[in-house]
C-alpha cells in the first residue's frame, strides 16, 4: 500500500485554476476595453460595481457551471478565483439581477448590434452562411411574456419561443429575440432578418441563408430575393405540393435509396411567383435511418424532404448544403446545456406588446 503524504498550505488555492487561461484569452481579445465604450447600465451607488466587472464575473460564473444567478453567488467565497481575474470581490446574485433588469429594448439595440459588429471586425471569414432557427424554452413560473404554445417536451406548460440567427462558419450567434411561447415560428421574422443583416451583421457579406419549414412564407422568400440573397429553405408539405409530388416520374437516383426531383411550383395566391422546389425521396427499406416525412399512406416505404431555393446548383448539392444546417441544433443544445440559455431568466422584461419579441442577444 502506497502512503500518500497529506500537507497543509497557507497559499490560496482554487478548483478553477484553469480559468487563468480564460483570463489570458479575455485580455488578448481586448473585449473588456470595447465593452467599456458601450452604453451599459450604470449603478446609482458610489460603491456600485463597474458594469464591465459585472459582465466579466457573469462570464466566469457560466464558465464554472452556473445555470442560475444564485450559482454565481457561490464564487464570492473563492478569493483565489477573484485574484486570478484581478478583482477584490465578485458580485452577488442581486447585483446580477439588478444589472440585467436595466436592459430595455432600446438599450439592447444600442449595445448588442455594435458589439456584434466589433466581433466580426476581429475575424475575416469572407461571405458567411446565416442559419435561422427557433427553439422552445419551458418556464416553470409566470415570467413575463411566457405563454402556452407548441411545447414538444412539456405540453401545456408556459414557454418562451426564441428566434435565433447563427453564423455557420464561426458557430456564433449573430442575433436573437425572445418571444412569447405562443408565437408562430415565422412571427416577426422579416423584422428580425432586417435587424440581423442591417445592424448585427452590418458590413458582413452574407452568401447564403438557410432555415427550416417554419420560415417557408411568401413574405420571407420575397424579402430575401429583394436583398439579392441566396437561400435554401425547407418547404412545408402543403396539399398542393403533395399532389404534385405524388404524380412525379423520372426521378434521378443520386445514390442507392436516394432519388431527387425538381420543379417550379407556383402557389395559387394572387401575385405569387414560381420558385424552384426540390424534393428528395428516401427509400426506408434501403435506408433504414433516413429522415424526412411520410407524405403518402400508399407509399409507406418512402420518406420525403422538400426545399425551395433560388440557387442554380445541382439537386444533390443543394440537398447536401442544406444538411449541414443541422449543426445549428448543436449550437442551441450547447447554449442550453453549457451556457444556461433555458435557465437564466428574470421575472420581468420589456415586451413589445404589438409584436411580441424582445432582444435576447
Amino acid at each position: 500500500m502506497v502512503k500518500l503524504p497529506i500537507e497543509y498550505s497557507d497559499k490560496p488555492v482554487t478548483p478553477f485554476g484553469g480559468m487563468a487561461l480564460m483570463k489570458r484569452f479575455v485580455d488578448q481579445t481586448g473585449i473588456l476595453k470595447h465593452l467599456a465604450t458601450l452604453d451599459l447600465p450604470q449603478g446609482g451607488s458610489n460603491r456600485a460595481y463597474d458594469p464591465v466587472h459585472i459582465i466579466e464575473s457573469f462570464w466566469l460564473g457560466i464558465w464554472t457551471g452556473a445555470s442560475r444567478y444564485i450559482h454565481c453567488d457561490w464564487l464570492r467565497q473563492d478569493q483565489s478565483l477573484a485574484a486570478i481575474f484581478e478583482h477584490k470581490t465578485l458580485p452577488s446574485q442581486s447585483t446580477y439581477s439588478r444589472f440585467f433588469g436595466k436592459f430595455s429594448q432600446a438599450r439592447n439595440t444600442a449595445v448588442f448590434p455594435p458589439l456584434q459588429r466589433w466581433f466580426f471586425s476581429q475575424i475575416s471569414v469572407g461571405a458567411v452562411t446565416v442559419d435561422f432557427d427557433s427553439t422552445v424554452i419551458t418556464r416553470e413560473g409566470s415570467q413575463e411574456g411566457s405563454a402556452k404554445g407548441y411545447n414538444p417536451n412539456r405540453r401545456g406548460r408556459n414557454s418562451h419561443h426564441p428566434l435565433m440567427a447563427f453564423i455557420s462558419q464561426t458557430r456564433m450567434v449573430a442575433n436573437a429575440w425572445l418571444r412569447p411561447g405562443n408565437s408562430a415560428a415565422c412571427s416577426n421574422c422579416v423584422e428580425f432578418m432586417r435587424e440581423t443583416f442591417d445592424e448585427a451583421l452590418q458590413g458582413v457579406k452574407v452568401g447564403l441563408v438557410r432555415a427550416d419549414s417554419g420560415f417557408y412564407t411568401h413574405e420571407i422568400l420575397s424579402t430575401l430575393e429583394q436583398r439579392g440573397l441566396g437561400y435554401i429553405i425547407a418547404a412545408r408539405a402543403y396539399a398542393n405540393l403533395k399532389n404534385e409530388i405524388h404524380g412525379m416520374k423520372d426521378w434521378v437516383e443520386v445514390c442507392p435509396g436516394i432519388a431527387v426531383k425538381e420543379w417550379r411550383h407556383q402557389p395559387a395566391a394572387a401575385g405569387a411567383k414560381a420558385r424552384r422546389h426540390i424534393v428528395v425521396r428516401k427509400q426506408v427499406s434501403r435506408r433504414p435511418l433516413a429522415g424526412g416525412k411520410l407524405l403518402f399512406e400508399d407509399l409507406p416505404d418512402y420518406r420525403f424532404s422538400l426545399y425551395v431555393t433560388n440557387l442554380e446548383l445541382p439537386l444533390d448539392q443543394v440537398w447536401n448544403i442544406y444538411n449541414s444546417r443541422a449543426d445549428c441544433e448543436n449550437r442551441i443544445r450547447e447554449l442550453k446545456q453549457d451556457f444556461g440559455l433555458d435557465a437564466f431568466c428574470l421575472q420581468d422584461f420589456e415586451v413589445q406588446r404589438n409584436s411580441g419579441p424582445v432582444s435576447l442577444s
